[in-house]
């Protein structure tokens, strides 16, 4: 082992991906540590620039909004050290994967049907009905396959014992796959050594199951299936991933402005006349989606939209009201649902997650709110997260009379040590904590990603992942070890 390259790394702090409490490199990570150490510090930052140079080339970007509400573009940041994980581990997660978005899928239709869950009091039905994402208008549709969900995100961790854990469901519109082909591609091109050294799982059929996805989601069969990709705009953070998702389907990437509904179907304005769509992949919120129905004010839905979509006339990925089972207060149920929908018990653990709409649970978060990490149950992008063992007590007191004030708002958990591995910075090589977002598509059958999207934080002992909050991404190797 070259001394000088992890002389000051720490391996003890959390579990890591490279390297054991001992400081002994782990069996699958040996040919990447041989990489690494054959090239040295100098070498590898030399790579690091190569590969940001590729990345301006090929235009990844994404956009973050200041508090002026102006946006800026940023180019995506992407450390050249791969997360590696063995096929066999793989295995176990992509089967937890599966389970887990099958019995969200039919809690989401029983929300919107039979109600048999709040009948045999598995979860209580206010939580739902008091969630700003149920949409009673959904009441009484069930889209094909029962699949509401095509495409979830669900993000993982690694614990201080190196256990995978659900820490969030991401069902609505999750974004970043884009942004784990990209990786991949620019990785081969500046690092291809390590494609020759490893077997690597494949990802970039994704776009072709996403293809196939929308083809099973069409309601009526036809031969000849025209289908969109909506988008809200340019201005929107992840433009970037709907034309390159457009782009690599081969499908067209449309506004609010381009679509039209005649006689309850919809139509695409094109050069030649009027086109009929069969499925939509929106990445618009629900309730932007067509403003007859939703929020009248919307300027990039289409109107009449959703009648067509409960008429059977169309396609929606992801389905209205989805966002019933993408809140982190149902998020504490969804062990309980694989239990009741498919009499199983869960392959993969999640975080202790406490309710503070729950009198007792509420008492022992403010009670222990040093220790917690308090969240939004309705936020994403990692805002208005606040880390009990780090925030001042002024925000510590700030968080309890929130909580206090709108107690079904909030979720704690505890502060779960996120794994580390290798990361590229100024000072040459240091562990940085990182987490995993994997992508599920549902139709007719299943598919999971080999690996998704590894997300790191960039700043030293930072945990929060997020691009908008700082946040990078490595490629997520899955290989035969």
């Amino acid at each position: 082992m070259s001394v000088s390259l992890w002389k000051n790394y720490d391996s003890k702090s959390a579990y890591d991906g490279y390297l054991t409490e001992e400081n002994k490199i782990r069996k699958h990570a040996r040919i990447m540590t041989g990489i690494l150490e054959r090239h040295g510090t100098k070498k590898l930052q030399e790579i690091e620039k190569n590969c940001q140079s590729t990345i301006n080339a090929r235009g990844i970007n994404f956009r973050v909004y200041a508090a002026n509400n102006r946006a800026e573009e940023k180019k995506w940041p992407l450390d050249i050290i791969p997360r590696i994980i063995p096929k066999s581990q793989w295995n176990k997660i992509s089967r937890g994967l599966i389970q887990r978005v099958k019995a969200l899928n039919l809690f989401i239709d029983d929300v919107y049907n039979k109600k048999k869950i709040f009948k045999d009091k598995v979860v209580p039905k206010e939580l739902i009905f008091n969630s700003p994402y149920y949409l009673k208008e959904c009441e009484g549709f069930s889209p094909k396959y029962k699949a509401w969900a095509n495409i979830s995100g669900i993000d993982l961790i690694r614990n201080i014992n190196g256990e995978y854990l659900v820490l969030e469901d991401n069902l609505r519109v999750p974004s970043g796959v884009s942004y784990m082909l990209e990786n991949r591609m620019v990785m081969r091109d500046v690092f291809p050594e390590l494609f020759t050294r490893y077997k690597v799982s494949s990802i970039h059929q994704y776009s072709n199951k996403l293809y196939q996805s929308m083809v099973e989601c069409i309601p009526k069969k036809t031969d000849n299936p025209h289908m969109v990709v909506l988008t809200p705009g340019i201005y929107n953070s992840a433009y970037f991933e709907h034309s390159f998702l457009a782009q690599q389907m081969g499908i067209a990437l449309v506004e609010g402005k381009d679509l039209f509904v005649e006689n309850d179907f919809v139509y695409m304005k094109t050069v030649k006349g009027k086109l009929k769509v069969d499925c939509i992949y929106r990445r618009l919120d629900d309730t932007f989606l067509d403003p007859k129905v939703f929020n009248k004010e919307s300027l990039i839905g289409v109107p009449g939209l959703f009648k067509c979509w409960k008429k059977g006339n169309v396609g929606i990925i992801n389905a209205l009201g989805t966002g019933v089972a993408d809140d982190k207060a149902v998020y504490s149920y969804v062990n309980k649902m694989i239990v009741y929908y498919l009499g199983e018990q869960p392959k993969l653990n999640q975080v202790e997650t406490f309710l503070c709409e729950n009198k007792v649970h509420r008492q022992h978060v403010i009670e222990n709110i040093a220790k917690l990490v308090v969240k939004p149950a309705n936020a994403s992008g990692g805002y208005g997260i606040m880390i009990g063992p780090k925030a001042p007590k002024k925000e510590r007191d700030e968080m309890v009379k929130k909580i206090k004030k709108n107690p079904r708002d909030f979720v704690a958990q505890p502060l779960e040590i996120l794994s580390t591995i290798p990361t590229i910075c100024e000072n040459g090589i240091e562990p940085r904590h990182l987490d995993l977002r994997p992508f599920i598509l549902t139709g007719k059958t299943s598919y999971v990603t080999t690996g998704g999207l590894t997300r790191v934080a960039l700043r030293k002992g930072s945990t929060i992942v997020n691009s908008s909050q700082g946040g990078g991404s490595k490629d997520t190797m899955v290989v035969d070890a």
